[in-house]
């Protein structure tokens, strides 16, 4: 916005500072108002981006729960096969000298049947109090004010750091067990049908190492859902701050309009009061907004 003094009314300004600050006040209320119009738009373009960018991490949240609900489902499947096979079926605990000699990955699989376990799960690092404590108040739904309240204590690069450790986890997972898995299904091939012990065995197997990597993908889509509400908290604020700033910008353009007619009106005393007033509110306001809303 560019205002234009005519210059009839500058004449009819006195030739003092006082003076010269009316005539230039016009100048820099629209100054003010251009700046003002500009942090507003930039603003709202970040609340944005924000929104765009929680869009994506629910979206890969979605994506755990989904994987976290499928394994728990076959987990359950598996331990109801158990169930049957018990109910309708005589079996023996699993010898494995029936099985011959074995070498490699089919004997160290054929050890993990006998005992009824699965590959131990990579160690993970202390999870942090307040990241711990922002999960438990999703999980247990409470009031958003307080999730928000426990959120401003987590930063994005220790939230980041917590998901990228959470995946590498279960990555880890899924590469020891990825050999056993193998042999399993080779060991099935040979004897599956012949011994029910080893059905028994390998469904149970199977019942444990789901349940694991569900209990996994939890934990990477509870820190998704963070990141998700993080930046939702981040969006609303800076939509927040583009409003205060465009009121700011109006109240800047008010001081331009009413400075104008101040000078056409030869009326500067009262109408120049109040378009400085209506300048240093919009100002002061502007400075309020960027550095504590």
């Amino acid at each position: 916005m560019k205002v234009q003094i005519p210059d009839q009314l500058k004449a009819d300004l006195p030739q003092t500072l006082f003076g010269k600050i009316l005539a230039a006040t016009p100048v820099v209320m629209a100054v003010v108002s251009t700046m003002l119009a500009g942090l507003a738009s930039s603003e709202m373009t970040r609340a944005q981006y924000a929104r765009a960018l929680a869009a994506q991490q629910q979206s890969k949240a979605g994506d755990q729960w989904s994987f976290f609900q499928a394994k728990r489902l076959r987990s359950a499947l598996q331990r109801n096969s158990i169930d049957l096979l018990q109910a309708t079926t005589e079996f023996q605990p699993l010898d494995p000298s029936a099985f011959g000699n074995l070498s490699g990955p089919e004997q160290e699989a054929l050890n993990y049947l006998v005992k009824g376990e699965v590959p131990p799960v990579p160690a993970a690092a202390p999870l942090d109090p307040k990241i711990a404590a922002a999960i438990e108040a999703v999980e247990t739904l409470q009031p958003e004010t307080r999730v928000t309240a426990l959120l401003a204590n987590v930063t994005d690069k220790m939230l980041a750091d917590t998901l990228l450790a959470a995946r590498d986890r279960a990555q880890a997972f899924d590469a020891a067990t990825r050999p056993i898995n193998q042999a399993v299904d080779a060991l099935d091939k040979k004897f599956g049908r012949k011994n029910t012990s080893f059905v028994v065995a390998r469904l149970a197997y199977a019942a444990q190492r789901y349940e694991v990597e569900a209990r996994l993908n939890q934990a990477i889509a509870n820190l998704y859902e963070l990141q998700v509400r993080k930046s939702n908290i981040l969006a609303s604020r800076h939509h927040a701050r583009s409003q205060r700033f465009f009121f700011g910008m109006l109240a800047a353009q008010a001081g331009v309009i009413i400075s104008t007619f101040a000078m056409a009106a030869r009326k500067r005393n009262v109408l120049w009061a109040l378009a400085a007033a209506a300048g240093l509110l919009a100002i002061v306001f502007a400075v309020y907004v960027y550095l504590f809303v």
